[in-house]
């Protein structure tokens, strides 16, 4: 929308249109909204305090550049990814900020969660029932963790069948995790540590290689 100027109002022939206008611009500055706004035309402008903002919330609000989808556009890391529980609690809310109502809580410190989306500080996270909601990224870690799933699952000195056990672990335990072959990972927890077939694990995918 083009605004006329004081002088180009006067040239008119009325001469009480260059005070009108004066009212009008005054009146805009004061509500800080032209009237076109109000009636479903252009937002306005929003001034940001540039104090207070931090390099993820500008990047997330950069709409215009195409980016991959398989990258969040915060971190730029790849999505879905694995991360942790930092904690021994994280609330996940329905929306991106502390204003969202709680839907989960996650009590168990090192849980393995899926990063699934990003936005500024926060990450919205799924567990392995698919559970979840956006989470303070400040509550999570990159130290990668997995679950048993399968009951007394057998830690074995070799990533081959046929190698000693050193130790079992029940369904539902947190291990960490180390090395991944594409069929293996040696995992630790409890003072123990050993080879776990991947079938017997949440928190790594299928196809994942760590050295």
């Amino acid at each position: 929308m083009t605004k006329r100027s004081g002088a180009e109002a006067a040239r008119t022939g009325h001469p009480g249109w260059a005070a009108l206008l004066a009212a009008a611009v005054t009146a805009a500055a004061l509500w800080g909204a032209p009237a076109a706004a109000q009636d479903g035309g252009a937002d306005p402008a929003i001034e940001i305090d540039r104090s207070g903002v931090t390099a993820d919330s500008l990047i997330s609000r950069h709409q215009a550049t195409p980016r991959d989808p398989n990258r969040g556009p915060v971190t730029n890391l790849p999505l879905p990814r694995y991360v942790s529980l930092k904690g021994g609690e994280g609330n996940a809310r329905r929306g991106p900020s502390l204003s969202h109502r709680i839907d989960w809580v996650f009590r168990h410190p090192g849980m393995p969660l899926l990063v699934v989306a990003e936005f500024g500080h926060w990450r919205r996270v799924e567990d392995q029932d698919g559970a979840g909601g956006w989470v303070h990224y400040s509550l999570l870690s990159g130290v990668r963790t997995a679950i048993i799933t399968t009951d007394m699952a057998e830690l074995r000195s070799r990533a081959d069948l046929n190698a000693s056990v050193l130790a079992r672990a029940e369904a539902g335990a947190i291990v960490r995790l180390h090395e991944c072959t594409p069929d293996w990972c040696r995992v630790s927890g409890g003072g123990e540590k050993g080879w776990v077939p991947k079938t017997s694990l949440w928190g790594v995918d299928p196809d994942e290689i760590r050295d």
